[in-house]
Protein backbone atom coordinates (compact mmCIF):
# COMPACT_ATOMS: atom_id res chain seq x y z
CA UNK A 1 0.00 0.00 0.00
CA UNK A 2 2.91 2.35 0.70
CA UNK A 3 4.21 1.98 -2.84
CA UNK A 4 0.77 2.62 -4.32
CA UNK A 5 0.38 5.73 -2.14
CA UNK A 6 3.86 6.94 -3.16
CA UNK A 7 3.12 6.48 -6.86
CA UNK A 8 -0.28 8.18 -6.53
CA UNK A 9 1.25 11.09 -4.57
CA UNK A 10 3.98 11.66 -7.17
CA UNK A 11 1.58 11.37 -10.13
CA UNK A 12 -0.94 13.71 -8.50
CA UNK A 13 1.81 16.19 -7.65
CA UNK A 14 3.19 16.14 -11.19
CA UNK A 15 -0.24 16.54 -12.76
CA UNK A 16 -1.09 19.58 -10.67
CA UNK A 17 2.32 21.24 -10.98
CA UNK A 18 2.34 20.84 -14.77
CA UNK A 19 -1.24 21.99 -15.32
CA UNK A 20 -0.90 24.76 -12.73
CA UNK A 21 2.22 26.08 -14.47
CA UNK A 22 0.36 25.82 -17.77
CA UNK A 23 -2.19 28.26 -16.34
CA UNK A 24 0.54 30.90 -16.19
CA UNK A 25 2.91 29.90 -19.01
CA UNK A 26 0.53 28.37 -21.60
CA UNK A 27 3.01 25.77 -22.88
CA UNK A 28 0.33 23.09 -23.48
CA UNK A 29 -2.26 23.55 -26.20
CA UNK A 30 -5.69 23.20 -24.62
CA UNK A 31 -7.50 23.04 -27.95
CA UNK A 32 -10.39 25.21 -29.08
CA UNK A 33 -12.58 26.98 -26.53
CA UNK A 34 -15.70 24.93 -25.76
CA UNK A 35 -19.05 26.31 -26.83
CA UNK A 36 -22.18 26.97 -24.84
CA UNK A 37 -22.27 27.11 -21.07
CA UNK A 38 -18.86 25.44 -20.72
CA UNK A 39 -17.25 28.16 -22.85
CA UNK A 40 -18.98 30.89 -20.89
CA UNK A 41 -17.75 29.35 -17.63
CA UNK A 42 -14.14 29.19 -18.86
CA UNK A 43 -14.44 32.72 -20.22
CA UNK A 44 -15.65 34.00 -16.86
CA UNK A 45 -12.71 32.29 -15.11
CA UNK A 46 -10.24 33.97 -17.46
CA UNK A 47 -11.84 37.43 -17.50
CA UNK A 48 -12.11 37.58 -13.71
CA UNK A 49 -8.52 36.27 -13.30
CA UNK A 50 -9.96 33.62 -10.98
CA UNK A 51 -8.17 31.06 -13.15
CA UNK A 52 -4.83 32.34 -11.83
CA UNK A 53 -5.92 31.66 -8.25
CA UNK A 54 -6.84 28.11 -9.19
CA UNK A 55 -3.53 27.66 -11.04
CA UNK A 56 -1.60 28.96 -8.01
CA UNK A 57 -3.44 26.53 -5.73
CA UNK A 58 -2.65 23.69 -8.13
CA UNK A 59 1.05 24.57 -8.12
CA UNK A 60 1.15 24.91 -4.32
CA UNK A 61 -0.68 21.63 -3.70
CA UNK A 62 1.31 19.76 -6.34
CA UNK A 63 4.63 21.08 -5.02
CA UNK A 64 3.72 20.05 -1.47
CA UNK A 65 2.93 16.54 -2.69
CA UNK A 66 6.13 16.29 -4.70
CA UNK A 67 8.30 17.47 -1.82
CA UNK A 68 6.53 15.08 0.57
CA UNK A 69 5.86 17.94 2.98
CA UNK A 70 2.50 18.88 4.46
CA UNK A 71 0.64 16.26 2.41
CA UNK A 72 -2.54 16.79 4.42
CA UNK A 73 -2.46 20.50 3.58
CA UNK A 74 -1.88 19.65 -0.08
CA UNK A 75 -4.93 17.38 -0.05
CA UNK A 76 -7.01 20.12 1.55
CA UNK A 77 -5.88 22.64 -1.08
CA UNK A 78 -6.44 20.29 -4.01
CA UNK A 79 -9.74 18.77 -2.85
CA UNK A 80 -11.96 21.72 -3.84
CA UNK A 81 -10.05 22.15 -7.11
CA UNK A 82 -10.72 18.49 -7.95
CA UNK A 83 -14.41 18.86 -7.06
CA UNK A 84 -14.67 21.82 -9.44
CA UNK A 85 -12.83 19.94 -12.19
CA UNK A 86 -15.16 16.95 -11.74
CA UNK A 87 -18.29 19.11 -11.73
CA UNK A 88 -17.16 20.97 -14.85
CA UNK A 89 -16.56 17.75 -16.76
CA UNK A 90 -19.64 15.95 -15.51
CA UNK A 91 -22.14 18.80 -15.92
CA UNK A 92 -20.77 21.17 -18.56
CA UNK A 93 -18.24 19.46 -20.84
CA UNK A 94 -18.07 15.67 -20.87
CA UNK A 95 -14.81 15.64 -22.83
CA UNK A 96 -11.99 15.09 -20.38
CA UNK A 97 -14.13 13.42 -17.75
CA UNK A 98 -11.91 10.32 -17.67
CA UNK A 99 -8.73 12.21 -16.64
CA UNK A 100 -10.80 14.04 -14.01
CA UNK A 101 -11.94 10.71 -12.59
CA UNK A 102 -8.36 9.39 -12.63
CA UNK A 103 -7.18 12.46 -10.67
CA UNK A 104 -10.01 11.90 -8.19
CA UNK A 105 -9.00 8.27 -7.69
CA UNK A 106 -5.36 9.31 -7.18
CA UNK A 107 -6.48 11.90 -4.62
CA UNK A 108 -8.46 9.27 -2.69
CA UNK A 109 -5.48 6.88 -2.71
CA UNK A 110 -3.24 9.56 -1.19
CA UNK A 111 -6.05 10.55 1.20
CA UNK A 112 -6.39 6.94 2.34
CA UNK A 113 -2.66 6.84 3.08
CA UNK A 114 -2.96 10.01 5.20
CA UNK A 115 -6.38 9.27 6.71
CA UNK A 116 -5.05 9.43 10.29
CA UNK A 117 -4.54 13.19 9.86
CA UNK A 118 -8.21 13.60 8.97
CA UNK A 119 -9.68 11.29 11.61
CA UNK A 120 -10.92 14.19 13.75
CA UNK A 121 -13.19 15.32 10.92
CA UNK A 122 -15.20 12.11 11.07
CA UNK A 123 -15.93 12.10 14.81
CA UNK A 124 -19.46 12.96 15.83
CA UNK A 125 -19.54 15.52 18.61
CA UNK A 126 -22.33 15.63 21.17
Amino acid sequence: MKILTLIARILLGLIFVVFGLNGFLNFLSMGPMPTGLAGQFIGALFLSHYFWVVAALQIAGGALLLTNRFEALALVLLGPVIVNILCYHLFLNHAGALPAIVVTVLWFIVFYGKRQYFSGLFVQRA
